[in-house]
């Protein structure tokens, strides 16, 4: 095709059809996308999909945005508008389950009538200044004979900035509710006395712990048999506190369910406390005050020394063992503080404090198949020390004398996953009475084979996903003592927390409560990416004005003392006037300032000179070198085009 036809009526038709028809396909294939940020910023995970892609039943997102009211703050519009981008990738997975509608709520307005029904609150955004909308209400498609407002929802009511890298976990954790909104049942199995019990010294009974009151709130809790066989099929999460000496039918049973996809909590400890009866009389230290599941624990590639106690002097908690004494630190307790929490994992994340008492400590096993993702970690200046120091301290300092840093971190909550293969690879594990019954049957073949025989579950040697289990080296840290202050209001127990503690066991419940789908979705990182090499001018003139800095100022010392001695006679009396020595030191000092005050403006200057050049090296690569690399290879690709155009004539 020639020039003239090309710039002809009829080209310049051809290329305005081709442009529509360019711009048809784009807008009918909205799922195709090319993310080129190193972080994947603009990509969703593999859990959010199956997610979506699997839903029982529509669902609306709505999103709540002051768009009017936000003109003038950029920063709130780039963030908005990340979130909708974020939610209509989410929509265009769905393949048409989900649908987004973007509300702007105008004061007095139906539209705010609906968020305040939702229950989003207009938030200020500076003080004394206008109030915005900007929440998330995930509802199930409207019925018409329910309305609006009769539906199964969940509501976001404001999405903070700070919690960007999460936004993709928080949105489907809604979206999962909401197509599936019955509660979550949680198998509690433990012999602790977490749901309430009996002090005998005392006489009378105990209430149950604070954590379990929230969580029965949320979920559906079923008491599991110390002694069970099997775990019930509709137990969604098994939450195992203190397992002491666990029969091999019970740990079966705790193996098969891991294996067929259950998700499983695991408080160990190398010397729960709660277990104590402390009296004037001293304290009853009774049996079973360690807790392990060596057989199990080896299979899911997790160490763990059921008698060693982890002492750490960096995070100690200073605690008071009498009245009218003071507080001292204690190696056995720990505080510990959000540096030592992962801030990249959903359970810990935005947690400041967590509070443990005689922790113990786990790591990888060798050789293990899974991952081990540490949630709550110990400082460097730790060891684990005998569990049996610990049992009955009556004053910390004496652990002062046994404490020998070993010089490393030690991890105390960890979260475990990936394949694991059973630990009973002979099956189920048969009891010497089931033996004994097996003899007498086998003698008497022909009345059983009359009788109707009991299904048995078929067993499980691998699992056929991901496992998911979240392990704390601690059941102390669930008691009252360590977190919360319960107070009685009109009959009421009212929490009062000054610690984390319960937060981060409902964090861990509802993360595991999404399936391994929503498990395994994936922090984003972050959108604000900056100028490294920027940071890295600026802190080298930093150092160099703090040295420039250092300088003058000791040389304004030595000037001080010299004006000093110089205005004063041999006795030490003031002079009372300006020598001419004096004034010459006072000139010297002048213009060793000045000279100096240069230096610092030079540094300065050549800061900005350096970010100057580096942005215009960016501007030119921008403008001129990526054109021109273009361009040569345009150039070179018709070049080649042309050469096997003429070899093949």
């Amino acid at each position: 095709m020639n020039t003239k036809s090309l710039f002809s009526s009829i080209g310049l038709l051809a290329i305005a059809v081709g442009l529509i028809v360019c711009v048809i396909i784009i807008s009918l294939l909205p799922g195709l996308r090319i993310d080129l940020t190193e972080d994947n910023l603009y990509s969703l995970s593999d859990g959010t999909r199956n997610i979506v892609s699997n839903l029982e039943r529509p669902i609306e997102l709505m999103f709540f945005y002051s768009e009017s009211a936000t003109e003038d703050i950029p920063q709130i519009r780039s963030y908005a508008t990340r979130v909708q981008e974020l939610l209509k990738e989410i929509v265009i997975a769905s393949n048409g389950r989900l649908s987004l509608n973007v509300i702007d709520p105008e004061p007095f307005s139906e539209d705010e009538d609906l968020a305040t029904g939702f229950g989003i609150q207009a938030v200020p955004i500076s003080q004394g200044g206008q109030a915005i909308y900007f929440g998330l209400v995930v509802a199930q498609a409207e019925d018409e004979l329910r309305g609006p407002m009769g539906r199964a929802a969940e509501t976001m009511p404001l999405i903070r900035p700070d919690q960007e890298q999460f936004l993709e976990y928080e949105f489907m954790k809604l979206i999962s509710k909401v197509d599936q909104p019955d509660l979550q049942v949680i198998g509690l199995l433990t012999e602790l006395d977490i749901d309430g019990g009996f002090n005998p010294i005392a006489g009378q009974a105990t209430q149950q712990w604070m954590v379990m009151d929230i969580i029965r709130q949320l979920y559906e809790v079923r008491r599991v048999d110390l002694d069970t066989s099997s775990i019930d099929e509709d137990i969604d999460i098994l939450m195992i506190v203190h397992p002491h000496e666990l029969a091999q039918q019970t740990q079966y049973a705790i193996d098969q369910f891991v294996l067929a996809g259950g998700s499983v909590m695991l408080f160990l400890d190398p010397s729960a406390d709660s277990m104590v009866t402390r009296s004037q009389e001293g304290s009853l230290i009774p049996a079973g005050m360690r807790s392990d599941l060596p057989a199990l624990l080896q299979a899911w590639g997790i160490e763990y020394a059921s008698d060693k106690v982890l002492a750490d002097n960096e995070l100690a908690l200073r605690v008071m063992m009498g009245e009218n004494t003071r507080p001292i630190a204690h190696l056995g307790m720990l505080g510990i503080q959000r540096n030592y929490l992962a801030q990249d994992d959903i359970v810990t994340n935005r947690m400041e404090a967590i509070n443990f008492s005689s922790a113990g400590a786990i790591a990888p096993a060798d050789g293990a198949t899974t991952r081990f993702d540490p949630l709550i970690t110990s400082s460097t200046d730790a060891m684990l020390m005998d569990a049996r120091l610990l049992e009955d301290v009556t004053d910390p300092s004496v652990l002062f004398d046994e404490f020998v840093s070993a010089g490393q971190s030690f991890t105390i909550a960890a979260r475990v996953t990936g394949i694991v293969e059973s630990a009973f690879p002979e099956g189920r594990p048969v009891l010497a009475e089931e033996s004994s019954e097996a003899t007498d049957a086998a003698a008497d073949a022909d009345a059983v084979a009359t009788e109707e025989a009991e299904p048995v579950a078929e067993h499980i040697a691998r699992s056929n996903g991901e496992v998911n289990i979240l392990v704390f080296a601690d059941t102390d840290m669930l008691t009252d003592r360590l977190w919360v202050q319960v107070a009685q209001f009109l009959g009421q127990r009212v929490p009062q927390p000054f610690a984390n503690n319960g937060d981060v066991v409902i964090n861990a419940l509802e993360n595991l409560s999404g399936g391994a789908a929503l498990t395994s979705i994936r922090s984003r990182g972050r959108y604000s990416r900056p100028f490294t090499r920027v940071i890295q001018l600026q802190r080298e003139a930093d150092d160099r004005l703090r040295s420039e800095e250092a300088v003058l100022l000791e040389s304004l010392a030595v000037t001080e003392q010299s004006l000093a001695e110089l205005n004063q006679t041999e006795d030490g009396e003031l002079i009372g006037q300006i020598t001419p020595e004096i004034q010459a030191e006072v000139d010297t000092f002048n213009a060793e300032m000045l000279q100096t005050r240069r230096r610092l403006r030079d540094v300065q200057y050549q800061l900005t000179a350096d970010i100057e050049r580096l942005g215009s090296n960016l501007k030119l690569i921008n403008t001129a070198l990526i054109p021109v690399l273009l361009t040569l290879l345009a150039l070179m690709m018709h070049f080649l085009r042309s050469k096997r155009q003429k070899r093949n004539a």
